[in-house]
């Protein structure tokens, strides 16, 4: 696993990270590293069966917050939001780490994927980034960073990622409008775009151990990353490191991006 290092870079600083599922979750990364350069943080879990799971996590990184948010629910992230709001009042960095869609279009062909499916996909994975950047904005006065979690399937076709390249390219492409409209607030926003990891999430695709086994033969690193990595490169977007730079997909995969 990669070393974490100690600093004060982010000393100060009130991060909100959506989309905890459990200890191998690359939320839990980002939290885990904003929390060791000096952030408090604030964690949401997605109902009562993932709360055992994200609590000790929760504890371990003394978080302010610690609150459900399903965004399928009405109201759950506007409650959030207030909750943050009557916490500390202010907030430097959200990030979203939340991605679904329905097993049957996530497993079948694009062609076939139901409307439905496609309008679920869509609304979880990234239209409720637009609404959190939304409620953050308001929040970030002094200026902030938002971050979200891509795939390079939003670029090129990866097999078996069917209906999630589609989504994942439309939120690439939000991330962008975003930057533009907030920018005159000081306000930066981002995608990560990390390689392949052993995510539950990921567990759902298919033959995802055939493209985790190509990933490591393929990048040039020769390794795989892990949700640390992830981690490292939010924290650096949301540092002065980063002042000058807006709406651009970061891609964390070894190299492998760039291989034809």
């Amino acid at each position: 696993m990669t070393q974490i290092p100690d600093g004060h870079a982010l000393s100060g600083k009130r991060a909100l990270v959506l989309g905890v599922a459990n200890e191998h979750s690359i939320a839990f990364g980002c939290a885990r590293v904003f929390r060791r350069l000096g952030a408090e943080v604030a964690l949401t879990y997605l109902n009562e069966k993932a709360k055992p799971f994200v609590e000790p996590l929760a504890r371990e990184l003394e978080a302010s917050i610690f609150a459900p948010c399903d965004v399928q629910k009405e109201g759950e992230l506007d409650a959030v939001f207030r909750q943050v709001t009557e916490t500390w009042g202010s907030l430097d960095i959200a990030l979203h780490s939340i991605a679904f869609a329905p097993r049957e279009d996530l497993h079948g062909r694009l062609v076939d994927s139901s409307s439905e499916g496609f309008k679920v996909a869509m609304d979880v994975s990234c239209h409720s980034f637009i609404r959190m950047a939304r409620l953050a904005a308001p929040l970030m006065r002094d200026g902030g960073t938002l971050l979200t979690m891509s795939y390079h399937g939003a670029d090129k076709v990866v097999p078996n990622y069917n209906l999630m390249g589609p989504v994942k390219a439309a939120l690439e492409c939000a991330v962008r409008y975003l930057a533009y409209e907030l920018g005159e607030s000081g306000i930066r926003v981002h995608a990560v775009s990390p390689g392949p990891l052993k995510t539950r999430a990921a567990a759902g695709l298919k033959d995802f151990d055939v493209l985790l086994t190509e990933a490591v033969a393929r990048a040039p690193i020769g390794e795989l990353v892990d949700i640390d990595d992830v981690g490292l490169t939010a924290a650096y977007l949301a540092t002065p490191y980063a002042a000058r730079l807006t709406g651009m997909t970061v891609d964390v995969d070894g190299g492998l991006s760039i291989m034809a």
